[in-house]
């Protein structure tokens, strides 16, 4: 029996975690979902007992989640959120409204987890938190589930589903060790999620990507919604406290809406959300178009080019791949249009290091070079090697608070500090900021 929060964690991490592994490879062996689906079933199944919203992608998932968990919310229904990996916190992860599980919860779940998880061998530590938010949110008797992939789609634990809708956001060149190298093997992974008859909303994608999902969904009976080829947006204001715009169909305005995400691809996003939201509301769900708008203003989701300091500006992202480094100097350059930036940078070492500093290369003035806690974090020496070949001018600090410190020194008001290269670097200086 687990008595404090730290140690239900260190039973929850006790298992094989795929996500800290090095060398990976996805396979049926290690990625069985009749693992699961045996787990579920000593659960009492409790994935079956409210609706779900599941949703898969590269980039973007994240945010689209939040902003439909958010207009659920809005709406009154009572809305569970699981999401992975956190930025600061583990009860990140699992959420009812506005409300993360307890740490205390946390503790009384893995109790009374433990002995269902000892009559299923090999559980990994992602299937074991998947059931424990799944078995958290029937048992808070949730009307709607949103659900984040983890990775991939097709072997992944949270496949177990049978949802409402599903979703596919922008895929890109990630985890290429683990899905492949090329977009079409990675959209054939993420497309597992897309189920007999049960429609799938697909946001922006690159041409290769998209016909895979429309073959796999044609295949599969499962009805596509392009969401850009449906809706189309109109720019309205914008400011580092967020973006106006309005989401239009045959060329009539549908509604205008507030977002407090920054970025052209959270616009994107957006209509992604709008899209599913109609899907689900032709499904016999009601939604107004108030808690549309009121979900959308509202939504919280930290990390993503969120503004932690004005004066001097500090941004902290979680952008990781060249896809959303590309997405991440678009918005640098459209509301820092006068700043050079200080960049706080850290990765994981599966990461194509060279061609994301390569790019926002022309941004940069210093580039200071950390590392999160993460056990894939690359070694500080291997970036300032290939910072080195840029010659972009780097300093290096391991400690997170320091790297803060060494770039407050250099800043000025010709400057703004961007912290990016994953998630936990993200959250981290958010973290250490704040203290």
């Amino acid at each position: 029996m687990v008595k404090t929060y730290s140690q239900a964690l260190d039973y929850i991490y006790s298992f094989v975690d795929y996500s800290l592994t090095r060398n990976l490879r996805y396979s049926p062996e290690k990625f069985n979902l009749k693992r699961m689906e045996d787990f579920l079933e000593l659960l009492g199944n409790p994935h079956k007992s409210y609706k779900v919203i599941h949703v898969a992608g590269t980039k973007g998932k994240g945010s689209t989640c939040a902003m439909l968990a958010s207009i659920l919310i809005k709406n009154g229904f009572r809305t569970g959120f699981y999401s992975s990996p956190h930025m600061i916190d583990f009860t990140e992860r699992i959420r009812i409204s506005e409300d993360q599980i307890s740490h205390q919860e946390i503790v009384e779940y893995i109790n009374l987890l433990d002995p269902i998880i000892k009559k299923v061998p090999e559980l990994t530590t992602f299937e074991i938190i998947t059931g424990l938010a799944f078995k958290y949110f029937a048992d808070k008797h949730v009307d709607f589930a949103v659900i984040e992939v983890g990775m991939g789609g097709r072997f992944d634990a949270t496949n177990v589903v049978q949802p409402e809708v599903s979703v596919i956001t922008s895929i890109s060149h990630d985890h290429t060790k683990v899905l492949g190298k090329s977009l079409k093997k990675i959209a054939f992974e993420k497309a597992g999620i897309i189920k007999n008859g049960i429609p799938v909303i697909v946001s922006k994608q690159k041409t290769s990507p998209l016909e895979e999902i429309i073959k796999i969904a044609g295949e599969r009976n499962a009805g596509v919604v392009y969401a850009p080829g449906v809706y189309r947006t109109k720019s309205g204001t914008y400011s580092l406290d967020g973006q106006r715009f309005e989401i239009q169909k045959n060329g009539k305005k549908l509604i205008e809406v507030f977002i407090p995400l920054l970025g052209d691809h959270q616009i994107d996003n957006a209509v992604t959300a709008f899209a599913c939201i109609e899907e689900l509301k032709k499904r016999g769900n009601e939604i107004s178009s108030d808690a549309i708008i009121s979900g959308f203003q509202y939504m919280r989701w930290p990390g993503r080019f969120e503004v932690i300091n004005k004066k001097p500006v500090v941004i902290i992202d979680g952008a990781h791949n060249l896809d959303s480094f590309r997405k991440l100097i678009k918005t640098i350059q459209k509301y820092l249009p006068e700043k050079q930036i200080i960049l706080i940078f850290g990765v994981s070492e599966d990461k194509a290091v060279a061609s994301m500093l390569k790019i926002i290369q022309p941004l940069i003035k210093t580039l200071i070079i950390t590392k999160s806690q993460h056990p894939r974090a690359l070694e500080l020496y291997k970036i300032k090697d290939i910072a080195e070949g840029l010659r972009i001018p780097s300093a290096l600090e391991e400690e997170i608070k320091n790297a803060i410190g060494e770039a407050l020194v250099r800043s000025d008001e010709s400057t703004a500090i961007v912290a990016t290269g994953s998630i936990f670097i993200a959250g981290a200086v958010k973290e250490n900021f704040k203290g």
